[in-house]
């Protein structure tokens, strides 16, 4: 008869002695607890000697010893374990309150190891108690885990200060909607992104469907990031593909007219392959071929201009169709020089600007804004902040001054003032400013307004003094009729990537609401170039509170201790913290926002500002030009090329130092970030008294995780943005942007999204919305974005509600 194993056996001495089955479990189990407590305990000494929070230290010496007593066999063990856990629940609550995000890292680990713990405890040292045990252990485990859960499902995802959209104060006129057509860019040339449609609306946007998808065949192998806004005048639709591919498509079906291809070459892609939109003109008395035309600016820096109705070259522009817009910049490099954003047109002037590669030489190309005749592309002024009085394009042997401040972005023009108002960047070498001369400090990160006939500059208004930040102006600006107690005054509204946002009159510059000078920190590699103090608007920011330790995140305890080691090692002062090559220094919020080229869009009717924006620290070091060389740091054209990555190492060459950015602080391993979500998000705001309306997350965890795992779990966590929004008289912001690929209607009334759309590749751009036969639709271009880590593609997709036929506009 087979003998069924006994919890006693005999020893030696005639004694019987307890033995337990699930010993093994128990020494495996134990040395994983004590494991994790060996890590903390380290971790928590350096944290602790840096003067961070005692917690890591404390729990790791419980950790250690609660797995020594796991694998002894012992129940005192697992008791340990439970009292660590709810010890660190009220440490989190003291430390973070309710906050959902804070929770994660803290317990997350520690209740999964706690499962299996609860598990294990009736087989230890108290077999007669087995069932009681194991039911009540695991029934907390469960109630605890639901608890963290939960609530963010059943009240969704966290906002901050809502209020009720009903408190917005209606503006007095709506100039700058847009009606059937999208004639340009930012919808009107007021650049407001807003539409006078109204058949989509709150009620029946949950039936939008796909009406069309064209693609575009234009995927390039690097730099994917189209982020094109498409135009629509007439029955069509204009855009250009990411390698500047013109192309018309019949409105109503999206079937292709015609497309011509500028042919330019790879090794222009400078960043990204991106271009953001055409601008359309008309000729003003003329008939026939290139009456109505389609401007671009191109990668290689060509401004090309072609007939609206065949795509054919305007012949008479220029040389055969296109402008090299390099001429009299001397030596540049490919990819060292490229139009990325829209040309404006003010008064039968083309205002260009253009992209300097960053970082890499001081001596790079002139960032000089240009003006070209309209109808013939000849030059009609230069504005060289070195050479202000010199308009003509320079002699032979002479050059455009190098190194000077550019703008990147798109411009906005006043065609009844005759001014155009230029967001300007930085010098060549962002990160370090001794090298810049008087001229250029004064309108580095700084709307200029030109005039359009003469190039010459009418004001200027700054918004970083001596920006070394890279915080220079993305965001087109929208020009507004602002409510005031004396009627409405013709302004502009100004956004940056610090998230201020001001509002300036228009014809002067003047702030027309707050601004105020704070006390800035000091100290850095430059201190004699740090400023006392930095502009701040009383209006309204983006900007959220300065980081602190606890505000460090990660997927486990583990790496969430190593970000807040990090903290604790960086130098942060604050915002505008002075760049420094003694330590890291952390640089919150990022240069990506803020509000970056995506910009604000406005209702005017009810006054109302939708601004989606990113919330991201970068973890950055000026590098010493001795170990730059001997780390290999290389300007672009000087060596192979760096691999893609949101680290980038860029050499300053001119400079004393070169720059290493982690942007978004992203920690080495699981790629996750250092700060906890939300890393972005949208809110309204009320246009007269800059009150905020609502405010909330934007994008889902559904397409984000660890070690670049798509987790596709659809939690509003907030992700990376870049692209904006729009908004339409159906009381509807229209925005995709975030890295969970989708596309969305919000509620403008309360910010909840009241309809979505997964798309086939990243939607890194902003939308725009026109009317055709009696039908509403929404258009987006789904590209993806390298740098955003969202797929590629090449489609322009375009919804509508089924079988609408009535009149879409009002």
């Amino acid at each position: 008869m087979a003998r069924t194993p006994e919890l006693f056996d005999p020893d030696t001495s005639g004694n019987r002695r307890r033995t337990f089955p699930g010993s093994w479990p128990a020494r495996v189990l134990g040395f994983l607890v004590a494991l994790l407590g060996i890590v903390l305990l380290v971790g928590g000494i350096v944290l602790a000697a840096r003067g961070g929070s005692w917690y890591y230290l404390l729990a790791g010496i419980a950790l250690v010893l609660s797995g020594c007593l796991l694998v002894a066999g012992r129940s005192a063990g697992a008791w340990l374990y439970g009292v660590i856990v709810a010890g660190t629940a009220l440490w989190t609550l003291w430390e973070s309150g309710t906050d959902y995000w804070a929770w994660v890292p803290r317990l997350g680990l520690l209740i999964v190891l706690g499962f299996f713990v609860a598990l294990l405890l009736p087989r230890l040292d108290r077999p007669s108690r087995r069932g009681t045990a194991a039911t009540w252990a695991i029934a907390c485990v469960v109630v605890v885990a639901y608890a963290l859960i939960a609530p963010f499902y059943i009240f969704g995802p966290t906002r901050y200060g809502e209020t009720p959209v009903a408190s917005a104060a209606p503006a007095a006129a709506a100039s700058g909607a847009t009606g059937n057509d999208w004639p340009a860019y930012g919808g009107a040339h007021q650049g407001l992104r807003y539409s006078s449609l109204a058949q989509i609306d709150g009620h029946n946007v949950g039936s939008l469907q796909r009406a069309w998808v064209y693609r575009t065949g234009d995927l390039p192998k690097k730099g994917w990031g189209a982020e094109t806004t498409p135009v629509k005048v007439g029955d069509s639709v204009y855009l250009c593909s990411a390698r500047n591919i013109l192309i018309s498509l019949d409105a109503s079906t999206g079937k292709e007219r015609w497309r011509f291809d500028p042919n330019v070459d790879d090794k222009a892609i400078p960043y990204t392959a991106a271009c953001r939109g055409v601008a359309y003109y008309t000729v003003q008395g003329a008939s026939g071929e290139c009456a109505t035309r389609v401007l671009e600016g191109t990668l290689d820096a060509r401004l090309v201009v072609v007939d609206a109705a065949t795509g054919r070259p305007c012949e008479g522009f220029g040389e055969h169709g296109q402008v090299d817009v390099k001429k009299g910049m001397g030596e540049v490099r490919p990819g060292y020089v490229s139009i990325t954003s829209v040309p404006t047109i003010v008064r039968g002037v083309v205002v260009v600007g253009h992209q300097v590669l960053d970082n890499q030489r001081r001596d790079a190309a002139s960032g000089v804004i240009l003006g070209f005749d309209a109808v013939t592309g000849a030059p009609r002024w230069a504005w060289d902040v070195m050479q202000p009085d010199v308009t003509a394009p320079p002699p032979p042997g002479k050059i455009y001054t190098r190194g000077t401040p550019n703008s990147w972005t798109t411009s906005v023009g006043d065609e009844a003032l005759g001014l155009v108002y230029v967001p300007m960047g930085n010098s060549a070498g962002d990160y370090l400013s001794a090298s810049r001369r008087p001229a250029e400090l004064a309108v580095s990160s700084s709307l200029v307004a030109l005039d359009a006939t003469t190039g010459k500059p009418r004001w200027r208004f700054q918004t970083v003094h001596h920006d070394v930040w890279d915080y220079d102006l993305g965001s087109q600006p929208s020009l507004i009729d602002f409510p005031s107690a004396g009627g409405n005054v013709p302004a502009i509204l100004l956004s940056s990537k610090q998230g201020e946002v001001y509002v300036l009159d228009r014809r002067t510059g003047k702030p027309l609401t707050g601004v105020e000078e704070r006390p800035a920190p000091q100290g850095g590699d430059e201190p004699a170039m740090r400023t006392a103090t930095q502009p701040h608007s009383t209006y309204h920011t983006l900007r959220k509170a300065d980081l602190r330790e606890r505000d460090m995140w990660g997927i486990s305890p583990i790496d969430q201790m190593i970000c807040r080691i990090e903290f604790r090692g960086a130098s942060y002062l604050g915002e505008f913290t002075p760049p420094t090559s003694k330590a890291n220094y952390i640089e919150y919020p990022g240069y990506n926002g803020g509000s970056d080229w995506g910009s604000l869009a406005v209702d005017p009717v009810h006054g109302i500002v939708v601004a989606n924006y990113n919330d991201m620290p970068n973890f950055d070091r000026l590098v010493p030009r001795a170990e730059a060389d001997r780390e290999g740091y290389k300007a672009r054209g000087d060596g192979p090329p760096a691999p893609e990555s949101t680290i980038a190492k860029d050499p300053q060459l001119g400079l004393p130092d070169a720059i290493h950015v982690n942007a978004g602080w992203r920690l080495h391993g699981t790629g996750m970030m250092c700060k906890e979500p939300p890393y972005g998000g949208v809110q309204a705001f009320d246009l007269k008294t800059g009150k905020t309306l609502w405010d909330r997350p934007l994008g889902t965890a559904r397409a984000n995780g660890p070690f670049g795992i798509h987790s596709m779990l659809d939690i509003e966590i907030g992700t990376p943005n870049n692209g904006g929004p729009v908004v339409t008289a159906g009381g509807l912001a229209f925005v995709a942007a975030a890295t969970d690929n989708m596309i969305r209607a919000i509620d403008l009334s309360t910010g909840k999204t009241v309809w979505n759309d997964v798309l086939p590749a990243g939607g890194q751009a902003t939308p725009m919305v026109y009317s055709e036969g009696g039908r509403e639709y929404l258009v987006i271009v789904a590209a993806g974005h390298h740098f955003m880590e969202t797929p590629e593609g090449d489609y322009v997709i375009a919804y509508a509600l089924p079988g609408t036929t009535r009149t879409a506009s009002r």
